[in-house]
């Protein structure tokens, strides 16, 4: 399957932390058969809350990879040419209305 060892990492990390979830309602469950109040998760939850985090944390950053130019001049990331009339690539979305009027200039 090939998993590399950022996304075992991370799936770990989610397990912990449905672990600390079902610990936690478990640890209400005997509160409530005890009659005492909830003042708050035992120190272990807490402590694999912590480490849950950190790893899914680390997972998220590690598992995406190296990122990439988004430039549309970039060859770095380029999996087909860009054709020689650039007239037709058209950035038409809702944001031009907040950006000012700039001149470009076309190359030729």
């Amino acid at each position: 399957m090939g998993f590399s060892v950022g996304f075992v990492i991370g799936f770990v990390g989610v397990l912990i932390l449905s672990h600390a979830a079902y610990s936690t309602t478990q640890y209400e469950g005997l509160l409530k058969i005890t009659e005492d109040e909830f003042s708050g998760p035992p120190f272990n939850v807490v402590v694999e809350l912590i480490v849950g985090l950190v790893l899914c944390t680390w997972a998220a950053i590690t598992v995406p990879g190296i990122f990439l130019s988004i430039h549309p001049n970039s060859d770095d990331n380029r999996m087909v040419s860009l054709p020689d009339n650039l007239d037709f690539i058209i950035f038409n979305h809702r944001g031009k209305v907040f950006v000012p009027e700039i001149n470009m200039k076309s190359k030729r």
